[in-house]
């Protein structure tokens, strides 16, 4: 034994072979895999078995049992409308404070300020930092974003400004026209005039929705595909009051204000109808057409010809 142990010291000072130990080998029951083998004589199909065999069975191999029906996951993104939408009031931007009819339409705010305030009061709940004179600025941000990506035709990053719902509407009728839009002033500061707060499904999952009055100055021009003008003017710039109603989901951490609905009084003038271009076809005289007009103008004159009956 002492030999041996001369023997393997003396390898392994010049040689450098590694030594084993008995402690870094395997038993030889974690060297076997077991592995199961079906039992052909016990073996049964699916419709002979029972239903408790079935879960059984099923169980044994860890297996979920199967459902009858197909639940998909969805996430409600948007709500599908506006809730409790604002009024505008009538001569809303003409009528100033002074007037009798002004006057009443500011106490008639008033009266309804109430909800608003406590619908803001739910959304400070969720955003700590969240003020109405801020928000009003920001919202003119996210609308004048909205609209250059629309006259542009980004349809990528306008999901950023617009909900789901107001997506289709805003691009809709844009395909093969060229939109020149431009901000130019706001006539009068954004203020925001309507807020409210609602649950969809369960109680947790809370929408706002705030209403923007908006009086700006803007130059809008639409082309058609062979470059002719369609609707607006590139020179004129036009007043343009607007009630745009911005939708957030509260109860999403990364949820954003986008724009959602546009609200049209009913006393608003209509707008101007766009004017369609057709191109003018010019017939060209052949002599096919020459000799067709003078053969029907010829059985005319035989046709209306008086026949004498024969006796």
């Amino acid at each position: 034994m002492k030999h041996v142990s001369h023997v393997t010291s003396y390898l392994t000072a010049h040689e450098k072979i590694p030594v084993w130990s008995a402690q870094e080998f395997e038993p030889r029951t974690l060297q076997v895999i077991r592995v199961e083998l079906p039992d052909f004589q016990n073996q049964k199909d699916a419709s002979e078995m029972t239903p408790e065999e079935v879960r059984s069975k099923m169980k044994e191999k860890g297996i979920l049992p199967p459902r009858h029906w197909v639940e998909r996951p969805f996430f409600i993104s948007c709500t599908g409308g506006i809730f409790e939408p604002y009024v505008p009031p009538e001569g809303d931007g003409k009528t100033s404070a002074i007037t009798m009819h002004g006057a009443k339409q500011r106490f008639e705010l008033l009266e309804k300020k109430s909800k608003s305030m406590m619908a803001i009061r739910k959304i400070k709940g969720f955003d700590e930092d969240f003020e109405t004179r801020d928000f009003a600025e920001q919202a003119q941000e996210i609308y004048i974003s909205a609209h250059t990506c629309m006259a542009n035709k980004d349809e990528k990053k306008i999901q950023e400004y617009v909900t789901e719902r107001a997506y289709p509407e805003i691009l809709h009728n844009t395909e093969y026209k060229t939109i020149h839009w431009k901000f130019l002033q706001s006539l009068e500061p954004p203020r925001v005039v309507h807020a409210r707060c609602t649950d969809i499904i369960s109680k947790d999952n809370i929408f706002g929705q705030i209403t923007v009055r908006f009086h700006t100055q803007q130059v809008l021009a639409v082309y058609d595909r062979f470059g002719r003008l369609m609707h607006g003017s590139e020179i004129l710039a036009k007043d343009v009051l607007e009630y745009v109603v911005f939708e957030k989901h509260l109860s999403n951490q990364y949820g954003l204000w986008r724009v959602h609905e546009k609200i049209i009084p009913d006393w608003m003038p209509p707008k101007e109808p766009v004017s369609k271009t057709y191109v003018v076809v010019q017939e060209v005289e052949t002599e096919e057409t020459k000799t067709r007009e003078v053969q029907t103008t010829a059985s005319e004159t035989e046709s209306n010809q008086p026949q004498v009956a024969t006796v």
